[in-house]
């Protein structure tokens, strides 16, 4: 039976069907539907993980338990889980492990554009990189057998178009897979040196054995035309390929690590006219040039940004392209803002009003950076405000942290956020830190979290209680505030970075998008009362519209959070039906 699927789903129903029984993850997009499809199917015992890291020692300790298992992250997810990923390339499996890792070509959602190739070279782990939905099936499916094949773990690479494009896949039966039973061996699942040095041999020797197979497997495959031309390409690229070549010859690379040699060779001397097409870096580029195939590839084509067939028209062919439908009239810029009702709007108007240095992290409060807020004055990685905090104390000395604050989501802050607080503590700083609790892990659509008291698949589970948890580790100075309080968020500010300690502000409201987010009614603003002060308009919300002569409700978008009310001096803003 075909289905119309998304690539994230058909690698879902790829799990699925290949007899897998555990999978552990953590949100990213565009990785985030993988798990929440996989939570679908009861015979999956699916969980959301505080972490990539948390998430991929789970699948490591299924499979070892002799369970086919998945492990779901972004790319720079795959970063934070590097430490157990390359180990577990010398420990091998029992059952089949699938790592299974989107990358973000273009940075649609994402603070870099690293090539999970790269990563799992330095790892030595084979990569397969489906096309489209259909491949994402069947690669999951042989991924498994792949990883049992060569005791090793497997990660599948997609990319955004792949993730979230649909398709046509023919979906089949569930796989009666029985649980492999779990020996003891230390030899090969206790990583000290003396064990490590051994198991490296054996690492190397099914590298080798997969080179070998990368000669003749079905995952790489010639589709030859009559033509003089010849492209090598893999993943998305070679729909993109396709659509601006037309009928020549192709090197469908599905296998992209450990890449063919001999079958490189051989397609290359069939064909006067050689091209690699591939997104980010030279991986497969690198590697003609190594075997000495010359290649027509970066020298003409970026290595940054997500690719297309105009562009490679434009880059290869030189054609060039007609706007049709010019407009007369530019449209006006619509940038990222948070939504109106947004419960950070009002701790970042504090923020700015009081001219503070602010570490940000990952979430939606990272808009904060942007006008008219523009609050936030670093971003690095989940977790890292904290840390960065911490250091430019270090740097600055305590009196610049008076005018210092990190800030940090629920989510982000059990991630990789504790293991900062911890630090501030032990190393004495008297850094403030600002938890965001909106409830939820909002900013990748709504995953729950070990603060929000449910799992993955909407269990009831026990509700981490931030309070404690802070003062567990040590921090003595917590207070909760309601963030569209903005008097009492103001004092609590003040008074923790005045403080000669570490300090902890927890600004606790849900997410306006959630259904448990109450709103006092949506505002209008009376044009007799309002002086056209623009003072409403610092908070930056999207209902509040500037018509120049006076300002405006956008009654479609006002939830009626009234932190505009709370500004206004001339008391415009009014209860819609009052």
């Amino acid at each position: 039976m075909k289905k119309l699927l998304l690539g994230n789903e058909a690698i879902a129903r790829g799990v699925y069907e290949a007899g897998a029984t555990v999978s552990s993850a953590y949100p990213g997009t565009p990785s985030t539907e993988i798990s929440e499809y996989l939570a679908t199917y009861p015979e999956i015992d699916a969980e959301w993980a505080p972490n990539e890291k948390v998430a991929l020692e789970v699948a490591i300790g299924a499979s070892y338990g002799g369970a086919r298992s998945a492990c779901a992250m972004k790319h720079v997810g795959l970063n934070v889980a590097a430490d157990p990923l390359f180990t577990a390339a010398y420990t091998g499996v029992n059952g089949g492990l699938v790592i299974f890792v989107a990358d973000d070509p273009g940075m649609h959602s994402s603070q870099n554009e690293q090539d999970t190739r790269l990563v799992a070279k330095a790892a030595k782990i084979p990569v397969l990189e489906p096309a489209d939905s259909e491949e994402c099936l069947s690669y999951t499916k042989e991924a498994f057998k792949l990883s049992e094949q060569f005791d090793t773990p497997v990660i599948v690479r997609l990319t955004t178009r792949v993730a979230h494009s649909q398709g046509l896949v023919e979906v089949g039966e569930r796989e009666t897979y029985e649980r492999k039973p779990y020996v003891k061996d230390p030899g090969k699942y206790v990583m000290m040196p003396a064990m490590a040095q051994k198991r490296h041999v054996i690492v190397e020797k099914h590298f080798t054995e997969m080179a070998v197979l990368a000669e003749t497997t079905i995952f790489n495959r010639i589709e030859a035309a009559d033509s003089d031309i010849g492209v090598i390409t893999s993943g998305i690229s070679h729909q993109y390929a396709k659509e601006a070549f037309g009928e020549v010859n192709y090197l469908k690379i599905g296998l992209v690590h450990p890449l063919p040699t001999e079958l490189i060779r051989t397609f290359a001397a069939s064909v006067k006219t050689l091209y690699v097409i591939e997104e980010l870096e030279p991986f497969i580029e690198d590697h003609c040039v190594r075997i000495g195939v010359h290649v027509a590839g970066k020298a003409m084509l970026p290595i940054i940004g997500e690719y297309s067939a105009r562009l490679l028209r434009e880059r290869i062919f030189g054609d060039t392209w007609e706007k049709q439908n010019t407009l007369t009239e530019t449209a006006p810029g619509r940038p990222p803002v948070m939504c109106a009702g947004c419960p950070h709007r009002g701790l970042f108007f504090i923020l700015k009003k009081l001219k503070l240095t602010v570490t940000g992290d990952i979430g939606c409060y990272t808009l904060a950076s942007l006008p008219p807020l523009e609050t936030l004055d670093t971003c690095v990685c989940m977790g890292a405000s904290i840390g960065v905090s911490h250091g430019m104390e270090k740097a600055m000395g305590k009196d610049a942290m008076r005018k210092t604050v990190a800030v940090i989501g629920d989510s982000t802050f059990m991630h990789s956020g504790i293991t900062g607080l911890i630090n501030v503590v032990y190393n004495k700083g008297t850094s403030t830190t600002i938890i965001l609790d909106n409830s939820i892990t909002g900013m990748t659509g709504h995953q729950e979290n070990p603060t929000t008291g449910r799992t993955l698949k909407g269990e009831k589970t026990k509700q981490v209680d931030l309070v404690k948890l802070c003062q567990a580790i040590g921090i003595d100075r917590v207070r909760v505030v309601d963030p569209f309080n903005l008097e009492e968020t103001e004092k609590a500010v003040r008074e923790e970075i005045a403080a000669e300690e570490p300090s902890v502000i927890i600004t606790q409201r849900p997410c306006a998008l959630l259904k448990t987010a109450t709103f006092k009614g949506q505002l209008k603003i009376n044009k007799e009362k309002c002086r056209n002060c623009k003072a409403c308009k610092r908070i930056g919300c999207p209902a509040i519209v500037d018509r120049g002569d006076h300002m405006e409700m956008n009654i479609a978008l006002c939830v009626g959070c009234h932190l505009c009310k709370n500004l206004c001096k001339f008391d415009a803003m009014e209860k819609v039906g009052e």
